[in-house]
């Protein structure tokens, strides 16, 4: 799975729910290291939970949008094996920019799904033939992976560790998921946060039945996590609150050179000074260091 891909599958705009289904499950079989990505026609219209005609419908609306290329190969015995499907991670135009139904791609090169309907492509020809079949000794045809850069991989690599906190016996919808993590943090909800809301509910629900447990796409989807993430927000506003009342005792204790200044440590004395309750002269006339 490439995080980069699943990132680029999320931005992608003005494709139809349906067809930005078969896209992001797409991104979820591609292969960050390889630049592979073969699932199998049934395999893939399994997971997009729809019919193998209505996925080669929405996987023309993809080719002619530019987004995606397949590249058939064969089975080695004459026969015809599962496509190969290329993503053009560099390519976010929506379908607006897509060309008219029957008409080729901007470089007037159409090519045949499995149906056997002319789709227009946008990156040439097939790498093998005009036909488009790959033989049996390049059916591990490998695309060279483009470079993510450093923020993307940050990004992804954040998305993970959030889903990965979920309790495992019930992540469901891995690519929705990440989809849903990574449009949260553009809306500018802390991966930390998601974090630590995801490992909350890990904890409260761990003696959950079946039957109350909600599956990881639900939760993300329903946007559950903002529960946990502003009683976090709530719990982190008391505990200021409780610092400052603290801190402000330490600086009375300070000033009337109580004995109780014993008590107060080196950090909180750094602490006091940089919030300017106490002053140097007072830190030393109680018997302090800073």
């Amino acid at each position: 799975m490439s995080g980069m891909a699943l990132i680029w599958a999320a931005n992608v705009k003005g494709l139809k729910p349906a067809a930005k289904i078969v896209l992001i499950q797409l991104a979820d079989f591609h292969n960050k290291e390889t630049g592979q990505c073969n699932p199998s026609a049934q395999r893939l219209a399994d997971e997009c939970e729809m019919g193998r005609a209505t996925l080669f419908r929405h996987m023309t609306t993809l080719e002619e949008c530019g987004l995606v290329t397949r590249h058939a190969r064969g089975d080695g015995e004459g026969g015809r094996g599962s496509n190969q499907y290329e993503l053009h991670l560099d390519i976010t135009l929506g379908p607006s920019a897509r060309p008219k139904v029957g008409g080729s791609g901007p470089n007037g090169v159409e090519s045949q799904n499995e149906t056997g309907r002319n789709v227009s492509k946008t990156r040439g020809k097939s790498p093998s033939s005009e036909t488009g079949v790959v033989s049996n000794r390049d059916r591990n045809l490998t695309i060279e992976p483009k470079k993510e850069p450093p923020s993307r991989r940050r990004e992804a690599g954040e998305a993970e560790k959030i889903l990965e906190a979920y309790p495992p016996d019930r992540l469901r919808g891995r690519a929705a998921c990440l989809a849903q993590i990574e449009e949260a943090v553009k809306e500018g909800i802390k991966p930390e946060d998601l974090l630590q809301a995801a490992q909350a509910y890990a904890t409260d629900s761990a003696g959950f039945t079946r039957s109350k447990v909600c599956f990881s796409d639900n939760w993300f989807q329903s946007r559950r996590w903002q529960a946990y993430v502003d009683k976090q927000a709530e719990d982190l506003e008391k505990a200021k609150v409780l610092e400052a009342d603290h801190h402000a005792r330490l600086a009375c204790w300070i000033s009337g050179r109580s004995p109780m200044c014993k008590h107060i440590t080196a950090p909180q004395v750094t602490a006091l000074l940089a919030s300017k309750l106490v002053t140097q002269a007072q830190i030393q006339a109680a018997g302090l260091r800073s």
